[in-house]
């Protein structure tokens, strides 16, 4: 049986339309004795900032300012994590040393070229995460000197990113004005709040 459709009636936009953006849950606000899971970016909620290798440098920089983020993932066609690239690669000392190196010149660099290859990203494991609190996320990203650290789960052969932590998520859900990206003053900013 054949069902017959008919042509829905076409209208003009007009001015002064706006659009729908998603509705964007506030993080909730935390102590360091939160949950931690409280704190990360899961993507099974959310969706991952990704890059190809092949991008070059300022168009991952450009895409982070749009996304509001400092860090992406790096993935091939298959999604498959290759590394990843923050801010501080692109912004720092880093493409200078690798134009020098390789004699190229910075607009020629690619995400490939700067990036932290999976292999050295250093990530922590969904399992000690779920029992861990905001203040074992905060100690941990403060040893390590980072601003993210990745999240991974495993399905026995393969590791899955499963979610982020950010020091300034973590000083916006702890109530902190976020005035600078400097790892050292935001990290004494949330050791203040958390009454260390």
């Amino acid at each position: 049986m054949d069902r017959i459709f008919t042509a829905l009636q076409i209208r003009e936009l007009g001015p002064r339309a706006g659009f729908r953006r998603p509705t964007q849950v506030l993080a909730a606000r935390v102590t360091s004795g939160s949950p931690a899971l409280g704190v990360m970016t899961d993507l099974t909620r959310a969706s991952s900032a990704t890059i190809r290798a092949q991008a070059p440098i300022e168009a991952a920089n450009q895409f982070m300012i749009a996304r509001g983020v400092r860090m992406l993932l790096v993935a091939d066609e298959r999604e498959e994590v290759l590394g990843v690239i923050t801010a501080t690669d692109i912004l720092g000392e880093k493409p200078m040393r690798v134009s020098v190196d390789r004699g190229l010149t910075r607009a020629e660099l690619t995400v490939g070229d700067i990036m932290t290859p999976a292999e050295h990203v250093e990530v922590l494991a969904l399992a000690d995460v779920e029992g861990a609190r905001v203040g074992h996320v905060v100690e941990t990203l403060k040893r390590a000197g980072r601003q993210h650290a990745l999240v991974v789960e495993s399905n026995g052969t393969r590791s899955m990113v499963r979610g982020i932590f950010s020091v300034s998520q973590i000083a916006r859900q702890l109530g902190l004005p976020l005035q600078t990206s400097e790892v050292a003053r935001t990290f004494a900013e949330i050791e203040a709040a958390l009454g260390h």
